[in-house]
């Protein structure tokens, strides 16, 4: 047996893998914590982004809240100032209506004295003209003087009242 040379072979490659052994494993666990150790801080920082990107989420569906509220009240504050400006331009026509209703109805009163007066005054100068062309030929000079007397006393008392 320790004359056969296989014997020094397998003995010697034996020691030759017990020899290379620790080191390979050594220069393999290394490697593979190296290895490990880089997926850990893959995996670290893929976790980091995640959580970076739940809360920039977070953020963005808190803020489109905020803004849908916004809209809201914007739509609110809209539909207030267009119920304001109906309100307002509807009192200003009726306003507005009103006062040419006023205006027509002044203006149809100051027609109605203006034809009245018209019709006095044509009634009173038909009836001065009618007059005196009626006393001109009824009376005579006696009653016309006689007449004249009156009215000068009339006027006198009048005129002293």
């Amino acid at each position: 047996m320790f004359s056969d040379p296989q014997f020094w072979v397998a003995v010697s490659f034996v020691l030759f893998i017990a020899a290379i052994f620790n080191p390979v494993r050594k220069m393999l666990i290394s490697s593979l914590d190296a290895q490990i150790s880089d997926i850990k801080s893959k995996i670290y920082e893929a976790e980091n982004l995640k959580s970076e990107a739940q809360k920039t989420l977070d953020e963005l569906k808190l803020r489109e809240n905020e803004v849908e509220k916004e809209i809201d009240n914007l739509k609110i504050e809209c539909q207030n100032k267009i119920d304001q400006l109906k309100q307002l331009s509807s009192y200003k026509l009726s306003e507005q209506i009103e006062k040419r209703r006023v205006v027509a109805q002044n203006k149809i009163e100051q027609a109605l004295r203006d034809a009245n007066l018209s019709v006095k005054n044509y009634i009173t100068n038909v009836a001065i003209e009618v007059t005196t062309n009626i006393l001109q030929e009824k009376l005579t000079n006696k009653e016309k003087s006689d007449l004249i007397d009156v009215s000068i006393k009339d006027l006198n008392s009048v005129l002293k009242n």
